[in-house]
């Protein structure tokens, strides 16, 4: 009994029709030859509610559901969410369908209002657009089924709680790393680079077909075989490529209610993925004001695994990034050349000056790339056309701060260290671009 009282619900419709009965009954009394009609109205309502309420309660199982997500969700990305309805009972209904979705997409439209016709099964989708990394918890489905004049519904719950870590983009890496080997990557602004000159690994010598460089050919070689060799060159490969984030406070920024840092993780794993299909070793190396966590650069079969993880449980320290601590730990415990991809940002010029000096430390031994970010809003300021004095100067402030960027990266090139400017959206494809062009230029 406690169970039926709970799972009923009475609609606007019931409370209407209840409304209109009471004012008859009371019409009545003041003219009494409505009396019959009132009471007859009375309890054709009240068999009709009856009714409705045997039909949706005969059926233990009138309606089933089922919600169908993936075990994780990716950061960033819109991740398709299915619910499968079903209709058991002998009859078409109304439905209205409630979906308890993780608090922290802060949706409260999650729901649906559909017909369906007996024993039909339905399936709809949603998405849902995740912008920090944890653990989203789901609730339950609630569907409330509604018959012949709809004026009580009957309530269903289906699905325990659960819940589903959303991890870093995992849909972008596979999504790059398709482009990247089915030749598609100019689909997505990724640029073909020119190989340039011969720093590959020797492979082997083989005989000279038409389209092979005439640069290759191994004239004693050709000389011993009276026929035109040419020598035959591989990509060079397991060069180690850390990517190390910056967790400081300039990285909790948030631009389209994703913070930098994940959009420097999300790049991380994209890039880690690529470079291990290209047979490098990939790494990582995250830190603040102390080191966090470390992936030693490996090639090894579990290594994707391994970053991934470790990406996961990542968070932004409200501390001063220490460089110095960086560079001395690079120094001393990576000792193999290596690509160094810093994700870091900087305030302004004069804070950029006072890292200046480590990174000069970190590239007498490696190749250093450091990545920072514009704004978009800034951007905009910039190109805007103010009317008043404050809007002259907010966009002076604007032009100096983006002017300070530009400096960054003179500064940088002066002392030979490459670096990426770019706007956090575009930060995955710039990563890649400068990648590749490095490793067509021998450069590592």
């Amino acid at each position: 009994m406690i169970d039926f009282v709970r799972s009923l619900y009475l609609t606007n419709r019931f409370f209407t029709g209840l409304a209109i009965t009471a004012i008859l009954l009371i019409i009545s009394y003041i003219n009494p030859t409505l009396y019959r009609l009132a009471i007859s109205c009375f309890f054709v309502f009240l068999a009709i509610v009856i009714i409705e309420i045997l039909s949706l309660y005969r059926n233990k199982e009138g309606i089933t559901a089922q919600r169908k997500v993936a075990g994780r969700l990716s950061n960033g990305d819109y991740n398709d969410v299915e619910i499968i309805i079903h209709n058991k009972y002998p009859f078409g209904v109304r439905l209205s369908v409630i979906d308890e979705v993780p608090e922290q997409f802060q949706n409260r439209d999650a729901s649906w209002e559909l017909k369906m016709d007996k024993n039909e099964q339905r399936i709809f989708q949603y998405q849902l657009l995740p912008v920090k990394r944890g653990q989203y918890h789901f609730g339950k489905i609630n569907i409330y089924p509604s018959c012949l004049f709809h004026l009580v519904q009957r309530k269903y719950v289906f699905q325990e709680s659960r819940m589903i870590p959303v991890y870093p983009s995992y849909i972008q890496m596979k999504k790059y790393e398709f482009a990247a080997f089915t030749h598609q990557l100019r689909d997505y602004g990724i640029k073909k680079i020119r190989r340039l000159g011969h720093t590959l690994e020797f492979e082997q010598i083989k005989e000279y077909v038409r389209g092979d460089d005439p640069r290759t050919i191994n004239w004693k070689a050709s000389a011993r075989a009276n026929d035109l060799m040419v020598n035959s060159y591989q990509d060079e490969k397991s060069q180690p490529v850390y990517c190390i984030i910056d967790k400081g406070r300039l990285m909790r920024f948030p631009f389209s209610g994703m913070s930098l840092l994940d959009y420097a993780i999300n790049s991380t794993l994209v890039l880690s993925n690529i470079a291990l299909k290209k047979h490098d070793k990939a790494g990582i190396l995250t830190f603040s004001n102390k080191l966090s966590s470390i992936v030693v650069a490996n090639k090894k079969p579990n290594q994707l695994n391994k970053i991934l993880e470790a990406l996961y449980h990542q968070k932004t320290m409200y501390r001063e990034s220490n460089f110095e601590l960086l560079s001395s730990y690079v120094n001393s415990r990576i000792t193999q050349r290596s690509l160094l991809l810093c994700f870091t940002n900087f305030e302004s010029y004069a804070s950029f000056l006072r890292q200046l000096p480590y990174f000069v430390n970190l590239s007498r031994r490696h190749l250093v790339v450091v990545i920072f970010f514009k704004n978009r809003e800034l951007a905009e300021i910039i190109e805007d056309n103010p009317a008043d004095t404050l809007g002259i100067y907010t966009q002076v402030i604007a032009q100096q701060y983006e002017s300070d960027k530009f400096l960054i990266t003179k500064k940088l090139h002066n002392y030979g260290i490459h670096s990426i400017l770019t706007y956090p959206e575009d930060l995955t494809v710039d990563t890649i671009n400068k990648y590749l062009e490095l490793k067509a230029r021998g450069a590592i």
